[in-house]
């Protein structure tokens, strides 16, 4: 029937879903067209381009398939074009250029091939476009410094090619700009500057030159900002504890240098505060945790002295793993040589290799498990948040999480948990639970032996699924392992290697132990979907770790060596010294003179105490 009749239809609201609306002040002509989040698979219809007053048409999450027609370009008319999450491929028309009228623009987590069309600087009515995860490639054209309206721009996730360009900084109306997880350059340019109207920055994982904080100086209605892994160098400045609306600051994986400084307690708004991965150094002030802080990072930075006083008190989760932090005073903590151990460079000490092991498994996210080869998992189901050190109560292994999932509207989950069947493995309910991070995830297995270890890590992707007929099978969770300190993996795509959703896969490497400790480190460089099945699902995921050995040494690790030399000494010496009391009591015994019997010693040498007890 004609869907313009009756404007009464149940498809006519502003609500309706899928909707048609139309303008009839002349003759009847559809100017909006939504078939939003249905699951409508298939090629764009060559119909559709017949609709030309079309002002508002949102195709977004369907399956949709094929290329862009190029006929796109004949609905001048249009304001609104929402073509993000499907399937389209191929490359971007350059005919999107003649849609001059367009206020929005989105084709973001698609399959589309090659450079972003130069035509695209045409659009000088556009306040927002959203291109991340769109498969683009190559360098960002010049001619976009024309979108001077520009007031959203997200365009992560691509493979973007030569230096962060400048024009950027031109771009004056923006208050939302994301580029993360691209192959672009640094530094930051110093134009950025004056986008000082942004109240959301998300920069990273730059490559081949640095950059200084000095950029951000003036972006004071910032509440948001996010640089990690962006080859920030230099000092935190001043001017930044006056950002007073900012409540999330990530400045993780940088060069920083200087000291914490004491104006953080001025951030009356700030939750989130990342900064580990750093060169900061001194003290972390004593009055750093006001009032609305929910996370705090400081982890691996040379800083020194004590913990905050009031932190157990305000219940800020807190990452000081890898500095010079004293742990006393932590009264729920007896494992303080543990700690000490795990320090950034710090040597083992010989309380902690006196349990050393052969093995550590782990069930990531889930409770204790026995395999049915019989390896035992340990239980890692404790609540970790925001930035979090665990040391297991077995004192085999320890955690380091760090980041927040910021928009995901079920709050920052950091297990995942399935009810359903595991495919390609015997051990599913190993597979039910895994650990998953915003950021940084590590894994230390604590007091092996000195020696080569084989380091099984089970995977199964079981928050994304693979539906190849609905709009959620689209998402591409990527992320990089590290072995201790040597990236194994890089992109890895769970789903891609087991062959789908709900399938076990293991990756198997060889590494060496030689200070009793041994770390598995996941972590997120700003690639795959972001957004797919919900706002803020991205990062690493592991569903289990078997630790085991390769071809292990008897002997301890190098900065045990001295000590367990002298424990064999002292052994020996003792026993010496045992074997001269023993004969020595024969010999009293066999001269029966009773009437001047002699006072034997029975305590051992004392220099074989002290070297026993090293």
């Amino acid at each position: 029937m004609d869907p313009c009749k009756d404007p009464n239809a149940p498809w006519s609201p502003d609500s309706a879903n899928p909707r048609i609306a139309c303008d009839c002040s002349v003759t009847c002509h559809v100017t909006h067209l939504k078939v939003y989040a249905l699951d409508v698979s298939g090629a764009i219809p060559e119909a559709l381009f017949k609709l030309t007053e079309l002002m508002d048409l949102n195709l977004g999450q369907n399956v949709l398939n094929g290329p862009l027609p190029p006929e796109i370009g004949t609905l001048s008319k249009m304001q609104y074009l929402s073509l993000g999450i499907n399937n389209l491929s191929g490359p971007v028309p350059p005919n999107l250029g003649n849609l001059t009228r367009l206020i929005s623009l989105s084709f973001s987590s698609n399959r589309f091939s090659g450079t972003l069309p130069r035509e695209l600087g045409k659009l000088t009515s556009l306040e927002q476009l959203y291109i991340d995860s769109s498969g683009v490639s190559g360098e960002i054209p010049q001619e976009l410094a024309g979108l001077k309206r520009l007031k959203i721009l997200w365009a992560s996730d691509n493979l973007f090619t030569g230096k962060l360009p400048d024009f950027i900084g031109s771009l004056t109306n923006l208050i939302d700009l994301r580029i993360q997880g691209t192959l672009l350059e640094g530094p930051i340019p110093s134009s950025f500057s004056a986008l000082t109207k942004l109240s959301d920055l998300r920069l990273g994982d730059f490559t081949n030159a640095d950059s200084s904080l000095s950029f951000i100086e003036n972006m004071t209605s910032l509440s948001t900002l996010s640089l990690r892994n962006s080859r920030i160098s230099g000092q935190i400045p001043e001017k930044l504890g006056e950002f007073s609306n900012l409540m999330y600051l990530d400045l993780s994986f940088n060069k920083l240098s200087g000291q914490i400084p004491t104006w953080f307690k001025n951030l009356m708004s700030l939750q989130f505060l990342f900064l580990g991965n750093n060169n900061l150094e001194g003290f972390l002030p004593s009055d750093i945790i006001t009032p609305k802080l929910v996370a705090l990072d400081v982890s691996f930075n040379p800083i020194v002295g004590g913990l905050p006083s009031n932190y157990l008190e305000a219940g800020v989760s807190l990452n000081f793993l890898g500095t010079a932090i004293s742990a006393f005073g932590l009264q729920d903590w007896n494992t303080y040589e543990i700690y000490r151990c795990l320090q950034n460079g710090s040597l083992c000490s010989s309380k902690v290799s006196s349990f050393a092991d052969s093995s550590v498994s782990v069930n990531c996210g889930g409770t204790e498990h026995t395999s049915t080869s019989g390896i035992d998992y340990y239980d890692d189901s404790e609540n970790l948040v925001g930035a979090s050190f665990y040391i297991s109560s077995q004192q085999k292994w320890s955690i380091s999480d760090t980041g927040f999932y910021i928009s995901n509207p079920n709050g920052s989950r950091y297990i995942a948990m399935t009810d359903s069947q595991i495919l390609g493995t015997l051990e599913s309910e190993l597979y039910k639970s895994a650990r998953v991070s915003p950021s940084s995830l590590r894994y230390y297995a604590i007091g092996l032996k000195n020696g080569k270890y084989a380091v099984e890590l089970h995977f199964a992707e079981i928050v994304m699924s693979d539906s190849k007929s609905s709009w959620k099978g689209l998402g591409r969770r990527l992320f990089d392992v590290y072995i201790q300190g040597d990236r194994v993996l890089q992109d890895f795509d769970i789903q891609k290697e087991a062959g789908g959703s709900m399938t076990a896969i293991v990756k198997t490497f060889t590494t060496n132990v030689t200070n009793t400790i041994l770390e598995v480190h996941f972590f997120w460089a700003g690639r795959g979907t972001c957004c797919i099945p919900l706002q803020g699902t991205y990062g690493p995921l592991v569903s289990a770790i078997h630790i085991s050995p390769d071809s292990v040494d008897v002997s301890p690790s190098p900065n045990g060596d001295k000590r367990h030399i002298a424990k064999f000494v002292g052994l020996g010496v003792g026993c010496v010294a045992a074997l001269f009391i023993a004969l020595s009591v024969f010999y009293l015994w066999w001269k029966k003179d009773a009437a001047s019997h002699m006072r034997v010693h029975t305590n051992s040498p004392k220099k074989g105490d002290q070297q026993a007890s090293v």
